[in-house]
């Protein structure tokens, strides 16, 4: 399974991954918005990768995917498919040292097209924090409409939260 992108790859987690993944999952501003906390141990991660490699991105659940750069893992894309196989949500990571040059936006641009084009799922979902600015801003520029805030709504990371909604249908992406 490998998806290509201009100048990336979208591919499954190899336990040569646990190195590059624990570091940028490591690095605080990358853990803030994010379900797990900084820093992740070298292992926990060599047991992560392991388990994504063994997923089935066909099947109902969470699968990630590895974002490769000339053979560099820079981050991650989580997609969370429905029962229905015809809807899903999406999440994604980047490493800070490749933040800035759009990469972010091509992988997510790659899967939506395999998603919408190849899969002809009806609709990807997203939510982030309302303080993470720059996701809301990537799922925006990718065509996402904001649908919903939550006030207050989650207690992560001991504080209440905002949740900005997302959604983005196939025929809104497609035309």
């Amino acid at each position: 399974m490998f998806l290509q992108t201009e100048r990336l790859g979208l591919r499954r987690f190899t336990t040569a991954d646990a190195q590059a993944f624990a570091a940028y999952r490591s690095e605080p501003e990358v853990a803030r918005y994010q379900s797990w906390d900084a820093p992740v141990s070298l292992a926990d991660a060599l047991e992560l990768v392991e388990d994504f490699g063994q997923g089935d991105p066909a099947v109902p659940g969470w699968f990630q995917y590895a974002i490769d750069l000339d053979g560099v893992l820079i981050g991650d894309l989580g997609l969370n498919l429905h029962d229905n196989l015809m809807q899903a949500e999406l999440g994604f990571t980047l490493s800070p040292a490749y933040q800035g040059n759009g990469y972010a936006t091509e992988a997510v641009r790659g899967l939506l097209d395999h998603l919408f084009i190849e899969r002809d799922l009806h609709r990807v979902s997203a939510e982030c924090d309302a303080r993470n600015t720059a996701s809301a801003r990537l799922l925006e520029r990718v065509g996402f409409r904001q649908e919903g805030l939550r006030l207050s709504n989650s207690w992560f990371k001991g504080e209440w939260t905002d949740d900005l909604l997302f959604g983005l249908l196939r025929n809104d992406y497609l035309s």
